[in-house]
């Protein structure tokens, strides 16, 4: 399992989830192995942070061969996009990638609660 974070900062399992996954710069990938244990762990550099362009982040996201992302918000369209490339989306509230790691391998994800146009990331 390779599962991607939306992070403000790269350090690590410390890293703070960013509010909005295409605004974010940088893109956390931890790489799990078949019993949930951390193999390796990745940081990219969003090439599309200060640039907005509409599907971009969902298949840069998608080369980097992860099958999940986690993100502070995400729109529909976005939410859709994942779907479509074969990644699972999910938002979250928690703080760091370390807290919402261990709560989706601990099955206490729900998935994704799209934003609408007046959501506030």
């Amino acid at each position: 399992m390779r599962v991607a974070f939306s992070v403000e900062n790269s350090m690590g399992l410390s890293s703070r989830i960013s509010p909005h996954f295409g605004r974010c710069p940088f893109f956390l990938v931890v790489e799990l192995d078949s019993e949930g244990e951390i193999v390796n762990i990745e940081t990219h550099q969003n090439p599309f942070y200060n640039a907005h362009v509409q599907g971009a982040v969902p298949r840069f996201v998608s080369q980097l061969g992860v099958d999940t992302i986690v993100a502070g918000g995400m729109g529909p369209r976005a939410v859709l996009m994942f779907e479509e490339l074969g990644i699972r989306p999910y938002t979250t509230q928690l703080e760091t990638v370390g807290e919402a790691l261990s709560a989706l391998l601990g099955g206490e994800m729900e998935g994704v609660q799209p934003c609408d146009h007046t959501c506030e990331h």
